[in-house]
């Protein structure tokens, strides 16, 4: 393990050698069967939890090193229910079709030439990541079963679990004879290390970064890879008049409280001023009761006057954390202009019984993912079907939402003719 502040120069070194190895691996996976592909991540998936004690006891002195909040040591922390979650989520992608064995789309020229569209793997992806481990598993996972290259770059808090991880990973490729340096993990907590990544062009095909604005931030202005952007997770729900008042407790209560730290909690309550002081009440009672504080506007301390006030920033904040902003609106137009002014374009969702209201919400909003009636919580790949994601997408170019296995790979075409000549 390499110390902060390394010689630059070493660090390029460091990445140009990885990057160089990645290609070679990714022009192998590109041409593996499926079979092999899937062998790996069984075989990872074995790996995993027979190395569960050594991944804990790693996760353990990467917590002992770190003084941070109780939601940020949640994120870092690692317990046998979450390394045999990493487990199924590997199980679950192999058992995922073949995102590379399929025709996209064909057709046939009046000149009898056959064209195909087919997917093809992107190549080597560098993964910026920050805090959660379990991160590499699931990046490392989707890259090979897409036919990927990866290098994992996690977070300084997390790299004894991160290299724990990793020696499952390479495990699973050396099970199924396909190369080791398919996924990689940078030796180093140096920063200089994210910048050489950056700076890779031409060595790494697209950066992935998945953690707080910061990060994200200095990736999209530093980088001379293309990026596909996980931003923060800014959510709101919206509870509209016409709500069922049962499922609007029971939603919100899962959306802020069951997991406060991963990027779908729900930040932000919106709620009719016309439902608000006979819900309201409710809805706040419901979540301090599991620990949750507020941030509140004027309109709602009016209801629930022991809320504390909100400050302006606060409707920019993401918490990641057992609190929650809340502001009375005005309808629907009312909640999506708030939406507009100071979401992230991550989730958003309505909690409505009337369909038309519904529709409206869902098809204004910017928003990679919109739910109504549903808990903000089930942005996750794994929840959509995916296997799993490598992040939550919110730009506007190559995929949004939750990235599974095909939105990691692009496109070619392939011509099939019978001797014709362009006249």
């Amino acid at each position: 393990m390499q110390t902060m502040n390394a010689d630059p120069d070493s660090n390029v070194a460091l990445l140009q050698a990885a990057a160089g190895l990645a290609r070679a691996a990714a022009g192998v996976l590109a041409r593996s069967t499926s079979s092999r592909r899937n062998l790996a991540l069984e075989s990872a998936a074995d790996a995993l939890l027979a190395g569960m004690p050594a991944i804990l006891a790693a996760n353990q002195l990467d917590l002992a090193n770190v003084q941070a909040s109780a939601a940020f040591q949640d994120r870092l922390l690692l317990t046998e229910e979450r390394v045999a979650a990493m487990v199924q989520g590997l199980r679950d992608i192999a058992a995922l079709g073949d995102p590379l064995d399929r025709v996209l789309a064909e057709w046939t020229r009046p000149n009898g030439l056959r064209i195909s569209r087919v997917p093809q793997p992107i190549g080597v992806i560098g993964m910026i990541y920050e805090s959660r481990p379990n991160v590499g598993a699931d990046a490392a996972a989707l890259a090979i079963k897409s036919g990927n290259a990866i290098l994992l770059r996690g977070g300084s808090e997390g790299f004894h679990s991160g290299h724990a991880i990793h020696a499952a990973i390479e495990a699973g490729l050396s099970a199924a004879g396909l190369p080791k340096a398919a996924v990689q993990i940078a030796p180093t907590t140096d920063r200089n290390f994210v910048a050489a990544m950056l700076g890779a062009s031409g060595l790494i095909d697209l950066i992935i970064p998945r953690g707080g604005r910061g990060l994200v931030e200095r990736v999209q202005r530093e980088a001379r890879v293309p990026v596909l952007a996980h931003a923060e997770g800014l959510n709101h729900l919206y509870v509209h008049e016409d709500a069922d008042f049962v499922m609007a407790r029971r939603i919100l209560a899962n959306a802020k409280m069951r997991r406060t730290g991963v990027c779908g909690a729900t930040e932000t309550l919106l709620i009719d001023r016309a439902i608000a002081p006979d819900l309201l009440p409710a809805l706040i009672g419901d979540l301090a009761a599991l620990g949750c504080d507020f941030r509140a506007d004027d309109a709602a301390r009016e209801i629930v006057p022991d809320l504390p006030l909100a400050c302006p920033q606060d409707f920019d904040t993401e918490w990641l954390d057992a609190i929650l902003n809340v502001k009375i609106v005005d309808g629907v137009d009312d909640a999506l202009a708030h939406i507009a002014a100071h979401g992230s374009q991550h989730t958003d969702a309505i909690i409505t019984e009337n369909a038309d209201i519904a529709e409206t919400f869902l098809k204004s909003i910017g928003s990679a993912v919109g739910l109504w009636n549903a808990s903000t919580q089930f942005c996750d790949g794994a929840e959509f079907g995916f296997g799993g994601e490598i992040g939550i997408a919110t730009g506007h170019v190559q995929a949004r939402g939750p990235v599974g296995v095909e939105q990691l790979t692009t496109f070619r075409y392939i011509i099939r003719g019978a001797g014709q000549v362009r006249p």
